[in-house]
């Protein structure tokens, strides 16, 4: 039997009862990796005091950090891109240079599948050692049924070298590759939708994306994704709304999706219809800071609609080269003007709610795996406020 109790803590439970769902000078009691029991100190059972016990000193406790949107399988970087961005240079400009995705594509298409993993893993590191133990990864920048499955058999093989949970995303229709420039209906019927069917088949993928975009794929053919994906008995997400408002989000709530992601030319009717779905809304502050974006997300209207707001890194080579899930939580603040428990919140349930992982992790309960963040801080605001600065003492997996 594997029993511990954490004791003197701070612990911040992320329910919905109070304000972080905080327990004051709390205990929470560990059994096999999943929460035995949890409250206040004063009420610890008696059975639990003869177990071992943990004395945090009244520091922090939260659920372990989730990071819901991630693209961490890829090969190369956008270093030269971003340089030649500041310093004047057009998107088409940077294409013509051969850079953007035909660049990372290029370059994912020439590393192993073990090449993949060695690139992945610093990325990988950074994420853990700042209390992460659940992420999402997607393929999409390989755009051949072969280079997508390498992509998303990396991502799994990341799972068993680090102590981690990982949820993959097939996004075969993230972008249409030069070979089929000008035919995504023949990119879709010879590459994307094979491929999916193929990853299916394999065991490969947890859920679905699409690039719903005047750059990427109309909302006629992710429908068609979505319906194959619907056959497979697989959920879907969305990037939707980034940069024009294609009703991708309205799309996705028709198939019960997860969640839709970026929003940030979100409409009311797209609002309405999330709502109603229980759709997550997943805010990306990574690729709205690196972009320079000045159009917000409705984050007053998601709020008002009771639309939950989960907080993700979109961590990737070209729009949000990102490895910090903390410094996230400060730009949703900063830059969106959410609230700290919001932030938080936002990394904690409804990242869990966005992976359809609520049941498992995202909160302190009784009967949930006990994914554990300890922090060197008085009050979970502080997880907001800091910039570049990881408090964490102690990361408890409790998978592992």
């Amino acid at each position: 039997m594997n029993a511990k109790v954490f004791i003197n803590a701070q612990i911040a439970t992320m329910t919905s009862s109070s304000p972080y769902g905080l327990i004051p000078n709390g205990a929470l009691a560990v059994l096999n990796g999943k929460i035995d029991w949890i409250g206040p100190s004063s009420a610890l059972p008696m059975k639990y005091q003869i177990w071992e016990q943990e004395d945090v000193n009244q520091r922090l406790i939260t659920p372990a950090l989730i990071d819901c949107h991630t693209h961490l399988i890829y090969g190369g970087n956008r270093a030269q891109e971003f340089e030649m961005r500041l310093q004047g240079a057009s998107y088409k400009d940077i294409a013509q240079a051969g850079g953007g995705i035909v660049s990372t594509v290029q370059q994912t298409r020439n590393l192993s599948e073990d090449q993949l993993i060695q690139s992945a893993l610093p990325r990988l590191d950074h994420f853990i050692a700042e209390g992460v133990t659940t992420l999402e990864i997607k393929s999409g920048y390989g755009l051949t049924i072969e280079d997508e499955l390498k992509m998303l058999r990396a991502a799994r093989r990341l799972e068993t070298l680090r102590p981690i949970r990982i949820k993959t995303t097939f996004l075969g229709a993230h972008a249409v590759p030069q070979e089929y420039n000008g035919n995504a209906n023949a990119y879709l019927d010879e590459v994307c939708l094979p491929a999916l069917t193929q990853a299916a088949k394999e065991g490969l993928v947890d859920a679905v994306d699409a690039f719903c975009e005047t750059i990427g794929f109309t909302p006629a053919q992710v429908q068609r994704v979505f319906a194959l994906s619907k056959e497979l008995n697989l959920p879907v997400k969305i990037h939707a709304e980034q940069l024009s408002d294609q009703k991708g989000a309205i799309l996705a709530a028709s198939f019960l999706a997860l969640s839709a992601d970026h929003l940030e030319y979100l409409s009311l009717d797209g609002i309405k219809a999330m709502k109603a779905s229980q759709t997550v809304a997943v805010l990306l502050p990574g690729a709205f800071y690196t972009l320079r974006e000045t159009k917000l997300p409705p984050i007053d209207d998601l709020r008002r609609n009771g639309v939950p707001m989960a907080i993700a890194s979109d961590s990737n080579p070209g729009s949000s080269p990102l490895t910090s899930l903390l410094l996230c939580v400060n730009m949703a603040c900063t830059l969106f003007r959410m609230t700290p428990e919001e932030a938080l919140t936002g990394v904690t349930r409804h990242g869990a709610q966005a992976l359809g992982l609520s049941d498992k992790i995202g909160t302190l309960e009784t009967g949930k795996i006990a994914d554990l963040a300890v922090w060197n801080v008085e009050h979970p605001n502080e997880l907001a406020y800091r910039i570049g600065y990881n408090p964490l003492i102690k990361r408890i997996y409790g998978d592992a």
